[in-house]
């Protein structure tokens, strides 16, 4: 049992200072003020801080991505104490361009792995590629029947995408939209978004061709350019999703505002890291020009960005990295608020927005900006 007294909450909305007892991995009790307890009890006097959800981080290569330069630009895999000093209780881990030399049994093996060393960990089949890798052979039967994978990742108008028909995109997204519906999960197809001009093009003439729910198509790296962004805009329109990826030339923050200002609804835009995959820079004729390796920081820089730079208020700021990923991954209402019955998983910040502690499943992973807990082979 723990509990955290006299902090500034904000669940993601501002509640106030309130006490919050988290017991069993669970938060039990959010009060103005909780006494002593009949039972010992961890207390931790959050006097002066800010306690919020834990972030959830639904784009990191946890196996590591890139591989574009050749072997020796593979990146590395994730480490536990990464996702610990950046806030990121919650991550889904994915594949990217190279769905060869790593596979998707190497990437439930490292989901699995994150789970036990203390943090929520779940997944995405596919990759960029099409017929999608997968573990039992079909991307239907993955989500059905394997707990921690919620859909598969595709690519689409970009020069490694595998240019996917329309029919193609259909069928793909009818087999998973099932297949969500049969284990209860949200049955996503996340599509990595490339620069060509075709954009959005192919999903919106998929959805005007079928009754396929637009939220099943989710779009990532669309703030990677400008068409694509205005794509962005309509798909929102048209009540879809959008993941912005935190650490491009384009602020996520920025582009919410932008939202706003056109009247927009912002309920569906998402952020998240892309971390620990590679980013690149290519010449017109395709020769690799730059590459280099993504940061789980950038979600927690994109934050503070927002509150700091932007001026937009922690609580307006916060969904977008909190409850909007947990809605959009049918994880409300364990993940992505501070509510009683939800899980222990938060945070707490200093007034200067600096990560003071970590908290995942009511367990301290990190106090006093002092990581407690590492990965198994982290030194």
């Amino acid at each position: 049992m723990l509990l955290v007294k006299n902090a500034e909450v904000y669940a993601p909305e501002y509640l106030g200072k309130k006490d919050v007892l988290i017991c069993g991995g669970k938060i039990e009790k959010i009060q103005d003020e909780i006494g002593s307890l009949p039972v010992e009890c961890e207390v931790l006097d959050a006097e002066g801080k800010m306690l919020t959800p834990g972030f959830i981080d639904q784009h990191v290569h946890i196996t590591g991505g890139g591989g574009e330069g050749s072997f020796h630009t593979r990146t590395p895999e994730l480490q536990l104490s990464e996702l610990v000093e950046n806030g990121i209780t919650t991550v889904i881990g994915l594949l990217g361009t190279d769905g060869i030399t790593r596979s998707v049994e190497n990437l439930y093996a490292k989901t699995k792995a994150l789970c036990e060393e203390g943090v929520s960990a779940y997944m995405l089949t596919g990759a960029y590629g099409y017929p999608n890798p997968t573990i039992t052979g079909e991307v239907d039967r993955d989500i059905v029947f394997i707990d921690e994978i919620l859909g598969v990742k595709l690519a689409i108008s970009d020069h490694r995408a595998p240019n996917v028909t329309e029919e193609e995109l259909i069928q793909i997204a009818s087999k998973v939209r099932v297949a969500g519906m049969l284990s209860g999960k949200p049955g996503i197809v996340v599509l990595h978004m490339g620069d060509d001009e075709a954009g959005l093009q192919p999903v919106f003439r998929a959805l005007e061709k079928t009754s396929i729910p637009t939220r099943i198509f989710r779009p990532t790296h669309v703030n990677r350019n400008e068409h694509l962004l205005e794509d962005g805009y309509e798909f929102l329109r048209r009540g879809g999703y959008v993941d912005l990826t935190c650490g491009m030339h384009s602020s996520p923050g920025s582009y919410v505002l932008e939202a706003r200002k056109r009247g927009i609804p912002t309920e569906h835009i998402t952020m998240s890291s892309d971390g620990h995959g590679s980013w690149s820079h290519y010449a017109e004729d395709g020769t690799l020009l730059e590459i280099g390796v993504s940061s789980v920081d950038a979600l927690y820089k994109e934050l503070k960005y927002m509150v700091k730079e932007l001026g937009m208020k922690l609580e307006d700021a916060l969904p977008y990295m909190t409850s909007h990923v947990a809605e959009g991954l049918d994880l409300l209402p364990k993940k992505g608020w501070i509510k009683e019955g939800a899980d222990g998983d938060v945070l707490l910040f200093d007034q200067n927005m600096e990560l003071d502690t970590f908290i995942a499943g009511g367990r301290i992973l990190m106090k006093n900006k002092e990581i407690l807990q590492k990965g198994t082979y982290e030194k």
